[in-house]
């Protein structure tokens, strides 16, 4: 499969004579968007391998992940169970909304026992719950799911810098796997706590040549500003690409920063992932009667 990679030509970039590419990956699929096709790729697969019919998975009520399951479990034939972070909101959101048109069974829990996802005594009560299921873990992060996001890269990608957005650590660790020695991989964390997923990201990865730049995240995880929003906006005029306000938005707006600082030296290149996500601007825009591309 061939991905469209798109070269943005700004004045700034061409000052400092930095070239910058943005990888397409949100265009791969219209539903499962972006880095979320790749890393559930093969737990799909294994799901169907080991005859489970039940796909479990977690997230908030904006998640990315939690719209793409929902979608990729209707397509491949599976019943899916969302287990949604906080109360019930009705009328649901857009994300929501979309997860439960698809087939999606949306339980709710409280924040506190929402961290205990990860622990057997926790997933116990949820197989007593609803029975056998394939659990993917929350943002689709598990081996498999970094043995898809590897995917993500070919072998025309010779770029300098790769850079990606980071939620959970998955896709990055994916293509830090697949990158070339020669490169450095740059990853944008969308939240504040990025020493926890360090450590997980040097157990999922068989390189050094990565780091991550912690001054892009803004305000908070869904916080959006209105500089933000016109960024994104103005971007997706220009260049006819649209961004979201959680990752890719965030991302691009440091990486031209960066370039302004004279962060990357003359003559390189960059590649920027675009992970998709755009589904949460829809209900972004509701939430914070702003206008974002769709």
């Amino acid at each position: 499969m061939k991905i469209e990679t798109q070269e943005i030509s700004i004045p700034l970039l061409k000052e400092k004579e930095v070239r910058l590419f943005i990888k397409r990956i949100d265009k791969v699929h219209p539903f499962v968007s972006g880095n979320k096709w790749f890393k559930l790729k093969y737990n799909l697969l294994e799901a169907q391998k080991q005859g489970f019919k039940t796909l479990l998975t977690f997230g908030g009520a904006y998640s990315n992940h939690i719209a793409a399951t929902a979608f990729a479990a209707k397509e491949k034939g599976f019943k899916s169970i969302g287990i949604i972070r906080g109360e019930e909101h009705l009328p649901l959101n857009p994300t929501l909304q979309f997860a439960e048109e698809n087939g999606m069974e949306l339980h709710y829990v409280s924040r506190s026992d929402y961290r205990e996802k990860a622990i057997p005594e926790f997933l116990d009560k949820l197989e007593v719950q609803f029975g056998d299921f394939y659990l993917i873990p929350e943002g689709g992060t598990n081996e498999l799911a970094i043995q898809g996001a590897a995917e993500i890269l070919e072998e025309s990608d010779t770029q300098d810098y790769i850079c990606c957005a980071v939620g959970t650590g998955g896709t990055i660790s994916g293509i830090i796997n697949a990158s070339a020695d020669k490169q450095t991989v740059i990853g944008f964390p969308a939240i504040k706590g990025i020493d926890v997923l360090e450590n997980d990201i040097e157990n999922w990865t068989n390189t050094n040549n990565y780091k991550f730049i912690t001054n892009y995240f803004g305000s908070g995880y869904a916080k959006v500003s209105k500089d933000l929003v016109q960024f994104i906006n103005e971007f997706n005029t220009t260049h006819n690409i649209p961004l979201d306000a959680i990752y890719t938005g965030k991302m691009m707006l440091g990486i031209l920063d960066l370039v302004a600082k004279d962060y990357f030296p003359i003559r390189s290149s960059i590649l920027v992932i675009h992970t998709g996500g755009l589904q949460g601007n829809k209900g972004m825009s509701e939430r914070l009667g702003v206008k974002l591309p769709l």
